[in-house]
């Protein structure tokens, strides 16, 4: 049974020179064109590895680089990621970007800008109401303007404001682009917000967006096809009803995302703890190859030391359902009891569980 894992790579950035020199963009067809300094000659590209799990990296190599910018993700394939992950959002005219959060507080230099400073404005997002600055008041040549930086202040904060948020078209590129065969992992983020906010002029929805851009770069195929093989994808949603409206669209291989079992679904009004029943999980089985969920939902934790196992991953397996376990980070703040300075350890003993 597959299990697919997705790491944030966190050390120092100690090739500022190469990561540069990666940056340069070269016009080619109607896409940016991001070539590694190591991209293959002209020939078949080294293919996806199948023989252990998946490495995912999580928002790209974001301990180094500020999150879903093209250096995290050029530096997350340069370090041997099996697939880059992204959040995918929508700006106010409608163009698909990659970015975690739908306010930009967090990871960009928004509030640095004064010329929005009239943009702060007050949404309900998944139950909560959230102040500040949100990706559907901007265009995306205002957007363009900011520049992204780190979540964390323990993290690296030279990079601060040196590159903009990309598009999904740039992320699919930079994969497209890589030296061997790079899979994508693409998240519908928020989309019962996103279709609340903004609209398209040809009435179609963010999901059709969505699988419209992917289809355009030629994704398609079920799980281990030849088609899918030659460009891997996984696309993901914490909202089943999205990768529900999306199955007569595409063949491409889903994961419904599961966050801690106390949080309501956004488009459902139900706990995840409800919708990891055997009755939920039976009926999004035919429209979904794998769930994602958040680690602590396979091992609990209590005052950050690991607790008993639930039953999620054997429920997961018994209906030939792979799990793809989120996040795993390597720095102390985010490590359990037990496993400072030893993330492997902390992995292994999750993926143990799994077993």
């Amino acid at each position: 049974m597959g299990v697919k894992l997705r790491f944030s790579r966190c050390s120092l950035a100690d090739c500022l020179p190469l990561l540069l020199l990666s940056l340069l963009i070269a016009e080619c067809a109607s896409r940016p064109l991001y070539t590694l300094p190591s991209v293959a000659k002209a020939g078949t590209k080294k293919p996806l590895q199948t023989s252990r799990p998946f490495n995912v990296a999580h928002r790209g190599a974001n301990g180094e680089f500020p999150e879903e910018t093209a250096p995290a993700y050029m530096r997350a394939i340069e370090e041997g990621a099996d697939f880059i992950e992204a959040d995918i959002l929508s700006t106010k005219d409608g163009i698909l970007i990659c970015h975690h959060d739908v306010n930009l507080d967090d990871t960009t230099d928004v509030a640095d800008h004064k010329e929005f400073a009239d943009r702060k404005r007050t949404y309900e997002v998944q139950g909560m109401n959230m102040t500040g600055f949100f990706t559907v008041d901007f265009t995306l040549e205002e957007l363009k303007t900011l520049g992204a930086k780190q979540r964390y202040p323990f993290r690296d904060q030279q990079y601060n404001g040196n590159f903009p948020i990309i598009t999904f078209d740039e992320y699919i590129a930079i994969a497209l682009d890589a030296p061997r065969v790079v899979g994508i992992y693409p998240e519908i983020k928020n989309p019962v917000f996103i279709n609340q906010q903004v609209k398209w002029a040809d009435g179609k929805k963010f999901e059709d967006k969505i699988v419209g851009t992917l289809k355009k770069y030629g994704y398609r195929g079920s799980y281990m096809s030849q088609d899918w093989l030659k460009q891997p994808i996984f696309i993901q949603s914490f909202a089943a009803t999205s990768l529900v409206y999306i199955s007569n669209m595409t063949d491409s291989p889903k994961v419904f995302l599961i966050d801690d079992v106390t949080i309501l679904t956004e488009d459902t009004n139900k706990t995840y703890a409800e919708i990891t029943s055997d009755a939920y999980l039976d009926y999004i089985k035919p429209y979904v190859v794998g769930i994602g969920p958040w680690k602590d939902t396979i091992v609990p934790v209590s005052n950050n030391t690991l607790t008993t196992p639930t039953d999620l991953v054997a429920k997961a397996h018994s209906r030939n359902l792979q799990v793809h376990p989120y996040t795993y980070r390597n720095e102390n703040q985010f490590l359990h009891s037990g496993f400072h300075q030893d993330a492997f350890k902390g992995f292994l003993q999750k993926y143990q569980t799994e077993d």
